[in-house]
């Protein structure tokens, strides 16, 4: 049975924002990266499954690369939430991101409407957008599944532009202007402050806010997508208390009082410094 999915293709808003074709490998992998500032966060294999840690009170995004010769149609979901609609659906009947051949795609917040997004935030459960909605069975869990559209489906006119397609949005996803990017970065508090805060309050758990608003212009399409997914990428985050408690990473031996006085030795060689002179 065929089946025709009505997905969103986000405009490209910044050079360079989607990725050019590149030379596919012979056993294409999808990708799917937490960004925060636009760094790709470290990846924990952990009994079978991927981590990251959660940086409390940061802005991140979700990068997809598409590795095909195809499209394809991502439903991506976090806390179990479409991230288009918010929705609590299967992969197959759920809204997608549409992906053109080999593509890598930004996506950096709930969409919200035709033009405009909410930035994904980290945060508590307590604060999160499942818990304001009540959909809270799926928190901490970033989920990508890739549908490749139909091979009878392509023709020569999917990926032709019929004029300038720098005057309109074109038939790829992209990714928010560089200096939107710059801007949560100067607002984003320090990982050492998120580190510390982090272990004075080790029973909170990791969820996804609603963050500041941001454009996001989309155009719905139509397409014929094959009925199995051709992949299926999920990503488990926490903050770090909870991932050392899970054994994903090790514990960072805190500063004890009393072994700093005991590796004292007394003597340092130098002379006595100046006092600070006052002006």
């Amino acid at each position: 049975m065929n089946y025709r999915f009505m997905c969103l293709i986000a405009a490209c808003l910044a050079p360079g924002a989607c990725a050019g074709p590149v030379v596919a490998s012979p056993t294409p992998h999808a990708i799917v990266e937490i960004l925060v500032d636009g760094v790709p966060q470290p990846r924990y294999a952990h009994r079978g499954r991927w981590y990251v840690e959660a940086l409390k009170g940061r802005e991140y995004a979700i990068r997809l690369h598409n590795p095909y010769e195809v499209r394809v149609a991502v439903a991506l979901s976090v806390d179990g939430l479409n991230t288009i609609d918010a929705r609590e659906t299967t992969a197959q009947g759920a809204r997608k991101w549409v992906l053109g051949p080999y593509q890598t795609v930004t996506i950096r917040g709930w969409q919200t409407s035709q033009t405009d997004a909410r930035r994904f935030e980290f945060t508590t459960e307590a604060q999160s957008y499942g818990q304001a909605l009540g959909k809270v069975t799926n928190l901490g869990t970033i989920s990508a599944v890739f549908f490749k559209e139909r091979a009878s489906a392509i023709t020569p006119d999917v990926y032709l532009e019929r004029e300038d397609p720098r005057e309109r949005a074109p038939q790829l996803a992209g990714a928010l202007p560089a200096s939107k990017d710059a801007a949560s970065a100067q607002d984003a508090p320090s990982t050492a402050g998120e580190a510390t805060r982090a272990r004075k309050a080790p029973e909170e758990y990791a969820a996804t806010g609603m963050g500041r608003r941001t454009d996001h212009p989309i155009m719905q399409v139509w397409l014929d997508l094959e009925d199995a997914p051709a992949q299926t990428v999920s990503v488990r985050y926490e903050f770090r208390p909870q991932l050392v408690r899970l054994g994903v990473l090790r514990a960072v031996p805190q500063d004890n009082p009393l072994q700093r006085r005991e590796r004292a030795r007394g003597f340092e060689p130098g002379f006595s410094p100046e006092p600070p002179r006052e002006h």
